[in-house]
């Protein structure tokens, strides 16, 4: 068993390995290599603040914080990591959230680094001008849970996105009285940061592994996808962990008072975004914990080994799935053919349990914040109109925000309850 010393002051490991890197070497990099001068990323409190839409459930929000570590697994993508650490955020309906602030979006140092790489993984975004850091949720950190068993949702973002950006979703599900659970995959997602450095790991921001889309890969692909599974269902084990009166916290960090009380182990749902959404779908078929999926505009199958060559279905395609499965796309998505394929296979086994929703005018990050903040950007001259309808579409988020909670929610509420 490998043992995690997390060392939460900051200042260093024991043993450096020998991929730990300051964020400033990590930026400097990629900008340099990109012909962008570093001065010109600006620092992060510069700029346009960029707002979430409020929840409109009945409950506050709380918000807090877990470092997870499998120490079954080694790390995939970095050969010097001998467990698998995870960041989560929970959302859940809180009690009260007197004298407990607003937590942000994203922390100052993700969001620097955010800040710089971002437009590298979505281009159209604005490589100045925005204050990444200055975004607030309507969470508030650590309130007292509502002792009152909930539905509990897994949220798997898409690829290289940070978990930091499903928080409108995640927090209007827990104002209408679910607790969501929101996962960062590091070395898939673009920047994760954690509590502390370890033995193995010199620095608490941890970077991309992947240098190409990873659907251009058979096997990068097969890897993220299975790793993502094995995280989702990790969290799922510290779910059970946390309802049985246990902390999921490797390094120990309180409990917000009631949480263990507000969880039903018995009602769990997946959902995601794009790698995400096959993340959740295939989960919901290899996981019977799993009561309900929904998969946002994610494929359901693997990539062909020479372009434009179909690939292998996952077997949640191929056989089918005894549990609700929705498939929501866009009319937007560039490669809707390619998608279609495994999911009309999908949508025609027996039994009715998948159905699909379409989001018009709308395109494939329109699932996430990027659907509120991209109108925002282009309003403040920081994005184009072409750049925003290629990210989110052109749909308003008045509609398309709602559309996508509402949904969401609805889903959720009939096949777990409320």
């Amino acid at each position: 068993m490998s043992h995690v010393r997390v060392n939460p002051d900051h200042r260093g490991p024991a043993r450096p390995s020998r991929r730990a890197v300051t964020v400033s070497a990590v930026l400097g990099a990629v900008l340099a290599a990109s012909g962008t001068d570093v001065a010109t990323a600006g620092p992060a409190s510069a700029g346009v603040r960029l707002r979430l839409p409020a929840p409109t459930g009945p409950h506050p929000v709380g918000h807090t914080t877990w470092y997870l570590v499998d120490r079954s697994r080694r790390d995939p993508w970095d050969g010097t990591v001998p467990v698998r650490e995870l960041m989560a955020t929970v959302f859940y309906p809180a009690r009260s959230v007197r004298r407990h602030p607003p937590a942000p979006q994203l922390s100052p140092a993700t969001a620097a680094v955010f800040g710089a790489l971002g437009p590298y993984q979505h281009p159209g975004l604005p490589p100045a001008g925005v204050d990444w850091a200055a975004t607030m949720t309507h969470a508030h950190r650590d309130a007292p849970a509502v002792p009152v068993r909930r539905p509990v949702l897994l949220y798997s973002p898409g690829g290289g996105d940070p978990r930091g950006f499903g928080a409108g979703l995640a927090q209007d599900l827990a104002s209408h009285g679910f607790v969501v659970v929101t996962v960062d995959h590091p070395g898939d997602a673009l920047v994760v940061e954690f509590p502390g450095t370890t033995d193995f790991r010199g620095d608490v921001i941890r970077t991309t592994a992947f240098r190409e889309d990873p659907r251009s890969n058979p096997a990068t692909f097969a890897t993220m996808i299975a790793t993502r599974i094995a995280d989702l269902r990790f969290v799922l084990d510290q779910v059970e962990v946390l309802a049985a009166g246990g902390n999921p916290d490797a390094g120990g960090r309180a409990l917000p008072p009631g949480l263990a009380r507000a969880v039903d182990q018995r009602r769990i749902g997946v959902y995601g975004h794009s790698a995400g959404g096959t993340t959740a779908a295939q989960t919901a078929y290899d996981d019977r914990r799993a009561g309900a999926a929904i998969d946002l505009e994610g494929y359901l199958d693997h990539p062909g080994e020479q372009p434009g060559e179909p690939g292998p279905l996952f077997p949640v395609a191929e056989y089918g799935v005894n549990r609700p499965l929705l498939l929501w796309g866009t009319d937007g998505f560039p490669d809707r053919a390619g998608m279609e394929r495994a999911w009309r296979v999908v949508l025609a086994h027996p039994g009715g349990w998948t159905t699909r929703r379409e989001l018009h005018d709308a395109a494939h990050w329109a699932f996430t914040d990027f659907a509120a903040f991209a109108p925002q950007l282009q309003q403040a001259g920081l994005m184009t109109a072409a750049a925003r309808t290629d990210l989110v579409g052109a749909i308003e988020p008045a509609r398309s925000v709602p559309a996508v909670r509402t949904g969401v929610r609805e889903f959720f509420v009939r096949h777990l309850g409320a």
